[in-house]
């Protein structure tokens, strides 16, 4: 279609090359007569290499007691943990430093799950570590990502109040669960069921952000709603003496408070085979190495479910033909027809094939986006009223292209226009988004983000958070083991199979009022120079 030939170029991974250590021995002339003490001179770290056909130079018999004990305190620092030598030719020393990373793998107790027989009732498994060895006043070295500062703004409207009880109840209405976590122990009382696996992936989340910080999270009491669209009005809660509910969900926007955490699908899709969110962005990054970006090919691609809003039904109307070319090539997914295929053409890591990809929300923001900017094709963002947890501290023109709601196609073909015409620009701003998603949104920050999140939170309750009757407690064992199938397999996939050995990264300080209105103010000047651009490309055609 439109002649566009597709070429694939597959870049070859090269394992890296593993250094040896070698020691080093010098000979000493004067003295080859000495052969008879039977030592070699080596060091420390020589002797943990095997000792085939390595040469033995003579040594002084008087430094034959100094060797002698130099090796017997080696045998020492081994035998009580301070050296760990392995005879493979691979050492590695004991992380002595709390919270800083080893370079080398050191071995770290798992805890698979421990799944009972059929016949059993099915219970949680009792011997997890309860802390994760970690003092709690250590802090990380390493600061958040600066999009955790949004944090302090989605719990500012409770600063000065604190949150009470009653404003908890007050969410009640819309949630569809409530979450209680007592002494490191996750509690649910649910109300009813989300839509697909929606509930069931978030807390299997929580659960895994406590296994990965078990007893680091203080006791605290929530509700969340898992549907789409924000709830909580701030229109309704205006004045001093104001008193809005708390809710949890996966979005919001600037008229609402409604208080955002990371989706679940990051533990993964369970309706669309998608794998969790570490898997993923593994396999996107092998999909980008595929084609450089110049061989990409120099259209707009979307692949969607456009029956799911009125946006992405006008979208479509932006589809390249033989009697208007908008530089677009759009796609509608048949996720039944999927299904029963096996999901063999929505594979994420294949879609990285063209220089740019559209995004644009549905009924409300989608899970899709997080998905599209880590493609490193340059995302031209269809403008949207809602926000999720980290797409707030990206920015127009330096991870995304922004577009024109009200004038989609007309936009889009602009910004084609202006990236093939400006490809290294183009490029940096795709490869500018992938590095974000990749680095920055990186599993370990997703739940450094809900670890702070939740910690700031449980900081302005004003009770003490208590087990309510008829709640159940929940834990891995008892949300993966009963499962089967592809829900299962996405819940062992994300199981963290170990406390972390670091500390959760530096939470950054509030925005001062001046500097986040600059920063706002920074983002829509963007907007307005494509505006602006825009405008005077469609001038100079008529």
């Amino acid at each position: 279609m439109l002649g566009i030939k597709k070429k694939y170029y597959v870049k070859q991974e090269l394992d890296d090359d593993k250094p040896s250590i070698h020691g080093r021995i010098k000979r000493n002339n004067n003295n080859d007569q000495n052969h008879q003490t039977g030592f070699c001179l080596m060091s420390m770290l020589e002797l943990q290499k095997p000792i085939i056909d390595t040469p033995c130079w003579p040594v002084k018999k008087a430094a034959a007691s100094t060797i002698i004990a130099v090796f017997l305190i080696t045998v020492l620092m081994v035998s009580v943990g301070w050296l760990d030598i392995s005879f493979s030719g691979v050492s590695s020393y004991q992380n002595m430093g709390v919270g800083s990373k080893s370079t080398t793998a050191r071995h770290k107790p798992e805890f698979p799950l421990e799944c009972s027989t059929e016949n059993q009732t099915q219970t949680c498994r009792r011997d997890y570590p309860t802390t994760t060895g970690i003092p709690p006043m250590n802090t990380s070295k390493v600061e958040c990502p600066s999009f955790f500062r949004w944090i302090h703004e989605d719990l500012r409207h409770w600063k000065q109040t604190g949150i009470s009880r009653d404003m908890i109840e007050g969410a009640r209405k819309t949630a569809h669960f409530r979450l209680v976590i007592v002494k490191g122990k996750a509690y649910v009382e649910k109300y009813r069921n989300s839509i697909q696996t929606r509930d069931k992936f978030t807390l299997w989340g929580i659960l895994q952000l406590l296994r990965m910080y078990p007893g680091r999270l203080p006791d605290l009491e929530l509700m969340f709603d898992c549907d789409d669209r924000p709830v909580v009005r701030s229109r309704d809660f205006q004045g001093p003496n104001a008193r809005p509910p708390p809710l949890f969900r996966y979005c919001a926007d600037e008229w609402s408070l409604d208080i955002v955490f990371p989706d679940w699908s990051f533990w993964g899709l369970a309706e669309t085979n998608i794998r969790p969110w570490r898997n993923v962005l593994k396999e996107i990054k092998k999909g980008n190495e595929r084609r450089k970006w110049k061989e990409r090919v120099p259209y707009a691609y979307w692949r969607g479910n456009p029956s799911v809003a009125p946006t992405r039904k006008d979208l479509m109307k932006c589809n390249a033909t033989d009697k208007n070319n908008w530089n677009t090539l759009l796609y509608v997914q048949d996720w039944d027809r999927e299904s029963k295929q096996g999901f063999k053409q929505s594979n994420l890591e294949d879609q990285c094939t063209h220089r740019y990809k559209i995004y644009t929300e549905g009924w409300a923001w989608s899970v899709s986006e997080k998905y599209i900017l880590a493609c490193d094709s340059m995302t031209l963002y269809v403008r949207s009223r809602f926000y999720d947890f980290f797409i707030r501290g990206m920015q127009p023109l330096q991870h995304y292209w922004p577009i024109s709601e009200n004038t989609k196609c007309k936009s889009l073909k602009f910004a084609v226009e202006w990236g093939n015409i400006h490809p290294k620009k183009a490029q940096a701003i795709g490869e500018a988004a992938g590095k974000f998603l990749h680095e920055d949104l990186k599993m370990d920050n997703v739940y450094d983000y809900m670890f702070h999140l939740l910690n700031e939170y449980a900081q302005l309750l004003k009770f003490e958070p208590t087990v309510p009757p008829g709640s159940v407690e929940l834990c891995s064992e008892t949300m993966a083991c009963p499962r089967t199938g592809t829900w299962k397999k996405l819940m062992v996939e994300s199981l963290v199979m170990s406390p972390s050995d670091v500390t959760p990264c530096g939470m950054p300080p509030p925005y001062e009022p001046q500097e986040l209105r600059d920063f706002l103010e920074t983002k829509a000047n963007s907007t307005r120079q494509v505006e602006m651009w825009e405008s005077q490309y469609w001038l100079s055609q008529y």
